[in-house]
């Protein structure tokens, strides 16, 4: 483990770990000096993701079950004796049309986006109090600002995830507990990578995507895991209840 770096010394659990946005905070973490413990349903991927990145810890976990994120928090405590960071990473990109989606598609949605967040946050706030101090960062999305047709309800899922992080920011802040939101928008993911790769042009799709950043390309997983990094660090003792957008400036302008 590096000696220096923004987050040495620091002790940190990120869910959603074992790939996309979620491994590279992970990678990003440890190489700032933060020991780093992931959890992640897709227990072959985990495996591997903790080979690939030595260091790293991976503990198999579903985020939707209390029980297993008490255990994995838990277990994260008696390996590194605290945790000053968590990162709420996991979820899941549902679309579906709110005349036809069930009721059980919904709760599906809610608890990985929202529900999640709110379990992992609450096993992790009693050794955060104890300790008086912390950093929780919640990935939102663009998509809890502005959305676009076809992305119900996953938009609301992801505005629920900024009402949650504004609430926890004024409830945990007297006890030195920062709580903050990083909203990535598109993404140089193996999803997003695989829904250009669907389209009938993919050549064509890309180009149109890339147009409408100011920034003439998308973000990566990299420049992501940079922002939530800085969250997670010292240099950002002032910044709570915010919700930083990484989206290659995408949302800064209007449609055209």
């Amino acid at each position: 483990m590096p000696a220096s770096g923004r987050l040495a010394g620091r002790s940190a659990i990120v869910t959603g770990g074992a790939q996309g946005i979620g491994e590279a905070i992970v990678e990003t973490f440890l190489a700032e000096g933060a020991e780093v413990v992931f959890l992640d349903r897709d227990a072959v991927t985990g495996r591997h993701t903790e080979r690939r990145l030595s260091g790293s810890r991976f503990l198999e976990c579903d985020v939707t079950d209390s029980g297993q994120v008490t255990a994995a928090v838990g277990e994260t405590l008696t390996r590194l004796g605290k945790i000053d960071i968590l990162v709420n990473n996991a979820g899941v990109a549902a679309y579906f049309d709110a005349a036809t989606m069930t009721e059980r598609q919904w709760d599906q949605v809610f608890v990985v986006d929202l529900k999640a967040v709110w379990l992992c946050a609450r096993a992790v706030l009693p050794a955060m109090r104890a300790a008086g101090a912390g950093s929780i960062v919640n990935i939102s999305s663009i998509h809890a600002r502005m959305t676009e047709a076809g992305a119900f309800p996953y938009a609301a899922a992801k505005a629920g995830v900024l009402g949650l992080t504004r609430s926890l920011a004024l409830d945990e802040g007297p006890r030195g507990i920062r709580v903050n939101a990083v909203s990535p928008g598109y993404t140089r993911t193996r999803l997003v990578q695989d829904y250009l790769d669907r389209q009938p042009d993919p050549a064509a799709a890309e180009r149109a995507v890339l147009d409408v950043h100011p920034l003439g390309r998308i973000v990566s997983p990299a420049e992501v895991a940079s922002v939530v990094a800085f969250l997670g660090s010292a240099q950002a003792s002032g910044l709570t209840g915010a919700d930083v957008v990484v989206d290659g400036g995408l949302s800064a302008r209007f449609a055209t």
